[in-house]
């Protein structure tokens, strides 16, 4: 089953997460199939945070993709 999930690609202490497509039986960081955004938790101003583009988003969806937890609280986050 494909998943919508963050990968870690920061480094200690500054941590920045890609918002990517790939197989649920993968590791975290491991060969994406698509990235779809990106998610900073330490930039200083709220729009710089995070984006996704939501048209490859709903296309992953339709396909049967299921997003984790994180990335639905992200993307409701986001378009408020």
């Amino acid at each position: 089953m494909v998943k919508i999930r963050l990968a870690l690609k920061g480094k200690k202490k500054q941590p920045y997460y890609h918002v990517v497509a790939i197989d649920g039986a993968k590791r975290r960081d491991g060969r994406i199939l698509e990235k779809l955004g990106f998610y900073n938790p330490a930039a200083e101003r709220p729009a710089d945070k995070g984006q996704v583009d939501r048209e490859k988003y709903d296309a992953w969806i339709k396909k049967g993709a299921q997003p984790t937890e994180t990335v639905v609280q992200l993307l409701k986050f986001s378009s408020n």
